[in-house]
C-alpha cells in the first residue's frame, strides 16, 4: 500500500461521513420543517441536500464523463440546485442523494488519484475529491445551524 492509497481511503471515508451527516440532517423532520427558510437566502435543509446531489453530479459525473447537466437530472446552475419543486420530499431528495453518492463511488473506483479527467475541463481525481469534500464540509456546517434553528422552533 502506498501513501496515496491511504490518502484516497481517508478522503473517501470523509466524503462518506459528510454524505451520511447531510442525509441525517433531515431525520425526524416534517416536510414543512425541511422546507423552512430561516435565512435571507432560499437555503433550506431540504434544498441543501438537493444541492449536494448537484455537487456530486457535477464534480464526480460531469467532470469525468462530460455529460450535460440536463442528462444528469440536475439544475442548470448552483443557485437553481437549491430550488425545491412541489414533488420534492424528504424521501425523494434523500434517495436522489444516495443514488448520486453510489454513482460517484462507482465512477471513481477505477481511477487513480493522479489520473486526469477531461469530461468538462481538465483536473485530477485528487482535485475532484478535494473539491467535493470542501463542498460537503461547508454545507454540513450550514445543515447543523439550520437543523438547530428548526428544532429550537418546536419549543
Amino acid at each position: 500500500m502506498t501513501w496515496t492509497d491511504d490518502l484516497e481511503g481517508r478522503l473517501d471515508e470523509l466524503l462518506d461521513e459528510y454524505r451520511t451527516h447531510l442525509l441525517a440532517s433531515l431525520h425526524g423532520l416534517t416536510e414543512e420543517e425541511a422546507r423552512r427558510r430561516l435565512v435571507p437566502s432560499a437555503t433550506t435543509l431540504l434544498g441543501l441536500v438537493k444541492h449536494v446531489t448537484y455537487v456530486e453530479r457535477v464534480w464526480f459525473d460531469q467532470a469525468v464523463t462530460g455529460a450535460a447537466l440536463r442528462d444528469l437530472g440536475v439544475a442548470s446552475t448552483p443557485t437553481r440546485s437549491f430550488a425545491l419543486r412541489k414533488e420534492d420530499t424528504i424521501a425523494s431528495v434523500q434517495e436522489a442523494y444516495r443514488a448520486a453518492g453510489e454513482d460517484s463511488r462507482r465512477r471513481l473506483a477505477d481511477l487513480e488519484m493522479d489520473d486526469e479527467v477531461t469530461g468538462k475541463g481538465s483536473r485530477t481525481v485528487w482535485a475532484l475529491r478535494l473539491q467535493v469534500l470542501r463542498e460537503l464540509a461547508h454545507h454540513s456546517g450550514h445543515a447543523d445551524i439550520l437543523r438547530e434553528q428548526v428544532l429550537a422552533a418546536r419549543s
